[in-house]
Parts: C-alpha cells; structure tokens; sequence
C-alpha cells in the first residue's frame, strides 16, 4: 500500500444478499483460477446459503475495505470438517483447536497492493478473540498459487509441511505448501 496507515477492515457473515456479488467475484479470472467454483446462482446458494441460514459450522465472511467490499474470507475448525482434517494429517500435526482460512480478494484492482497480506492478518487477529479455543491457523495452498502462499508468509504465517492434497482445480497439480501461525 502506498499510505503508511493499516487498511481498515471490517467483515460479517455473508447473508444471501451476497449471493450476487460472491457470484461476481468468483466468475472473475484472479479468482476462477484458483476457486474453480460454479457460478451459476444454484451453486452459489448450494454452496454459500447453509453457511449464510447458520446450517454449517463454517464462517463466511464479506470482508470490507473502508466500508467497501473487499473479498471472502471462509473461516472453519478443523474438527467440524474431520476429512480435511485427515487429508492434511499425514502432511503436519493438526491439533483439535486448529482453525482453517481460506480466501479471495474479489476486486482486480484491489490485487498485488498488500491488501491480501493486510486482509489474512487481521482475519487471524481477529480469530483468537472471537474462538478462545483456537490454538493456531493452519491453511494448506496449492504451490503453484505464489501469490496467495506470498500472501500467508507476509502476513506472518510460517511453512511447516508440503506435500500431495487434492487441488482445487484438477489442472493443478497436488503440491501444496501447509503455512501455520500459533496463538500469541
């Protein structure tokens, strides 16, 4: 960022209201290449609505900048999802209290400015104070998306494992780098 103050973001949980703009958002190239999600409005509401009527143990979150829409951050623990969680068990320890992030700057202009750095730093902050419980964050990415793993390290995370998981998008292939960051 070229401004020596920290971006102000706030988030809350996506509402179906959203639906269009998390549309939007993932129908974009920057995101549809690591996402790999439908897009048509059925998918978005099969994917997104049990989250957004309360139906999942999973967050997603719309994150703002400033009071405009930045981008998506999914928040879920480990232990509500145990098939990840066993997928990504023979790559690094991952203990009960183990919170996942994942997530997407929507806006293309909003890309490559520091905010995504900015973006997971805050969301992680922001974890231990709303789950006492949560020990650490743990978020495998693919290791071809060099801008989103960049992202984990400048914001503070630490590589801990890489190995083979099942990429988001089968063109990818199954190396992923596993970053992980403890509580304070």
């Amino acid at each position: 960022m070229a401004t020596d103050t920290a971006p102000s973001f706030t988030w809350r949980r996506v509402t179906e209201e959203d639906f269009p703009l998390l549309r939007a958002w993932l129908e974009r190239p920057h995101v549809a290449r690591w996402w790999n999600h439908e897009t048509s409005p059925e998918a978005v509401e099969r994917d997104f609505g049990p989250s957004a009527r309360g139906e999942e143990p999973n967050e997603d979150l719309l994150v703002f900048l400033d009071g405009s829409p930045l981008g998506l951050v999914q928040r879920s623990r480990y232990r509500d999802y145990p098939g990840y969680r066993d997928e990504l068990a023979p790559l690094t320890e991952v203990p009960e209290n183990a919170v996942s992030l994942d997530y997407l700057i929507g806006d293309p202009g909003s890309v490559g400015r520091g905010l995504g750095p900015a973006m997971i730093r805050a969301l992680v902050e922001r974890t231990w104070t709303d789950d006492p419980e949560a020990g650490c964050v743990i978020i495998p990415v693919v290791a071809a998306n060099r801008a989103s793993w960049r992202a984990l390290e400048k914001a503070g995370l630490r590589r801990v494992a890489e190995g083979d998981l099942e990429p988001d998008n089968p063109i990818d292939d199954r190396l992923h780098y596993v970053y992980r960051v403890d509580r304070p």
